[in-house]
C-alpha cells in the first residue's frame, strides 16, 4: 500500500464526506428531528442541481451563487409541502406509512418532470475551477471537489449555531422531544416543524449545487443518495448534527479508501457493514442519544 496513494485517498474521502453532510443536512433536519420520512429529499437535490444548470447556461452564473440565490424559493416550497403533509397525514394521525407513500409520490413526480423537460442526457456546469486541482507536495485537492467541501462545512457550520444558539432553532430541537412542552410556553409546535421542514428542503438548493459541480446529472441521480443519507443520519445519530457530520466523513474516508484499493463496487458493501456494525454495538449511533 502506497503511502501517498493512502494519503490522496483520505484527502478523496473528507472532500467526499463534506459533501454527503450537505446532502444529508436536510434528512438530519426531517427525519432525525421531525420523525418525517421525506424520501423525496434526493429528488429536490437533483431540482436544484438542474436550477444552477439552467441559470448557469442562461447567466454564466456559479452554481453555488445561484443556489444561495434560490434558497428562499426551496424554504418557501417546502412550507407548502408541509402544510399539505400535516393537514393530509400528520393532522390525522396517518403520518407513517401513508406520509411515506406522499413523499415516494413526489419523488416520482419531481423525477418525470425533470425528464420530461429535460431528457435523460446527462447535463453539467461550465465553472472556471472545474477541471483545476490544488496541489501541495504530493497531495492533490481536485478544485470541483474541494470548493463544494468547505462551503458543505461552512453550511453544516451555519446550521449547527442557528439550531443551538437561536429561539428558533432551539425550539426546533425541542419539539423533536417534547412538543407538548412547547405549547405550555406558548409556542405553536407546528409552525416550528414547519420552519425546520422548510430549512430541511433549502438545504437541497445548497446540495444540489453541490452536486452537479462534482459530476453530470439526469433526472434519476437521486436514487442512489435514498439509502445512503438516511444511513448517515442513523449512524451519527439521530437528532444530531454533529454526529452527520462524522458519520459522512466516515463514510466518505472508507469509501474512497476502498475504492483506491479494492474497487468502487466494494464501497458500498463495506460502508453499509460498518453501519450494522456501529449499530450493533452502539443503537442510538455515534453521537445519539
Amino acid at each position: 500500500m502506497q503511502f501517498d496513494l493512502l494519503i490522496n485517498a483520505i484527502i478523496a474521502g473528507l472532500m467526499l464526506g463534506a459533501f454527503y453532510a450537505a446532502v444529508t443536512s436536510g434528512i438530519s433536519i426531517s427525519f432525525g428531528m421531525l420523525d418525517i420520512v421525506n424520501i423525496a429529499h434526493p429528488g429536490f437535490i437533483i431540482l436544484g442541481s438542474y436550477i444552477a444548470y439552467i441559470v448557469n447556461v442562461q447567466l454564466g452564473a456559479d452554481p453555488i451563487v445561484i443556489a444561495i440565490v434560490a434558497l428562499p424559493a426551496f424554504y418557501a416550497l417546502g412550507s407548502i409541502i408541509y402544510e399539505i403533509y400535516y393537514r393530509s397525514f400528520e393532522k390525522h394521525g396517518q403520518d407513517s406509512l401513508r406520509g411515506l407513500a406522499f413523499f415516494f409520490g413526489l419523488l416520482f413526480v419531481t423525477e418525470v418532470v425533470l425528464n420530461m423537460v429535460f431528457g435523460v442526457d446527462y447535463r453539467s456546469v461550465n465553472v472556471p475551477y472545474i477541471g483545476g486541482s490544488l496541489t501541495i507536495g504530493w497531495m492533490e485537492f481536485p478544485i470541483r471537489m474541494l470548493v463544494p467541501a468547505v462551503v458543505s462545512i461552512l453550511m453544516f457550520g451555519g446550521l449547527q449555531i442557528y439550531l443551538s444558539r437561536t429561539f428558533i432553532g432551539r425550539a426546533v430541537m425541542a419539539v423533536s422531544q417534547d412538543p407538548q412542552a412547547l405549547q405550555l410556553m406558548a409556542v405553536d409546535p407546528i409552525r416550528i416543524k414547519r420552519i425546520a421542514f422548510s430549512i430541511s428542503l433549502a438545504t437541497a438548493s445548497m446540495a444540489g449545487a453541490f452536486l452537479i459541480i462534482i459530476q453530470p446529472v439526469i433526472p434519476s441521480s437521486g436514487r442512489e443518495y435514498i439509502g445512503r443519507v438516511f444511513a448517515i443520519c442513523v449512524l451519527g445519530g439521530l437528532g444530531s448534527l454533529p454526529g452527520t457530520l462524522i458519520a459522512a466523513l466516515l463514510i466518505g474516508v472508507i469509501e474512497s479508501i476502498t475504492s483506491t484499493f479494492y474497487g468502487p463496487s466494494w464501497a458500498p458493501a463495506v460502508s453499509f457493514g460498518l453501519l450494522l456494525l456501529t449499530l450493533a454495538v452502539r443503537p442510538s449511533g455515534l453521537l445519539g442519544r
